[in-house]
């Protein structure tokens, strides 16, 4: 049976993230946190944030699912580290010191975890696509867009930044990241990234390689946010089955 604790656990995802969890045979909810602590989600009442320190202690869940805001979640990485919880964390917007902090927390106490931009399965087979394509059309123009909810904090998304990162990868002269475009703005060696923020989207990315008489385009669209949760429940269950390490959405695809 894996325990679970599941931090943001009264958001949009963290309420989708219980559910999933709770309906599982071989996992069992164990603790919730939240700003606002007190409600009963299935068999635990969500406690306030302030107190995971000592809940994680008492509870000693397996993993630990983090969605909260770039803000929160370095200390939720290091209270679940120091407690010798697994990670899973789905939150977006890190900046380079924030992702510093965490990898050194996981590593000090050598827990296992899954940092990643998204979650979907369906998200993790765009990336091989688009690595396959970046290597057979090298020479080709590449150009990300990414639309998501007018409620999303940070731009571009972290799987707009991860696809660039794979295409970058693959490629033999890096190129630079340009976001959006105004004036003059002669093209060079550049992947251009594009957001758009608008209605309820849930998260729509495209990745267009434009090149000598025909052009390329690879997609991927979320109509709900369950693929994400899902995707994040699955990695709960595999990540507690590793050695400890910092470990991607690709390592677990592998086969």
């Amino acid at each position: 049976m894996v325990r679970v604790a599941i931090t943001g656990i009264n958001g949009r995802m963290g309420t989708m993230v219980s559910e999933i969890v709770l309906a599982q045979p071989d996992m069992e909810l164990v603790a919730g946190f939240d700003l606002n602590g007190g409600k009963q989600v299935g068999p635990i009442k969500v406690s306030d944030v302030k107190d995971i320190d000592s809940v994680l202690k008492a509870v000693k869940p397996d993993v630990l699912i983090d969605f909260t805001a770039a803000g929160a979640v370095v200390g939720n990485v290091k209270a679940a580290a120091a407690n010798g919880v697994n990670l899973v964390v789905g939150t977006t917007g890190f900046d380079e010191g924030q992702k510093a902090e965490m990898a050194e927390a996981i590593k000090a106490g050598k827990v296992a975890a899954i940092i990643s931009p998204n979650f979907s399965i369906g998200v993790q087979v765009f990336l091989k696509l688009l690595a396959q394509a970046a290597r057979d059309l090298e020479g080709c123009d590449i150009e990300i867009i990414e639309a998501h909810h007018n409620k999303k904090k940070d731009a571009p998304s972290g799987t707009a930044l991860k696809a660039a990162e794979v295409i970058s990868s693959v490629l033999g002269e890096k190129p630079r990241l340009v976001y959006g475009r105004e004036g003059i703005a002669p093209r060079g060696n550049e992947i251009g990234i594009h957001a758009i923020r608008g209605g309820d989207i849930v998260g729509d990315h495209t990745v267009l390689f434009a090149c000598e008489g025909e052009r390329i385009e690879i997609k991927h669209q979320a109509h709900s946010r369950s693929a994400f949760a899902a995707g994040a429940v699955k990695a709960a269950r595999w990540i507690v089955g590793q050695k400890p390490g910092l470990y991607s959405m690709g390592d677990m695809m592998k086969p």
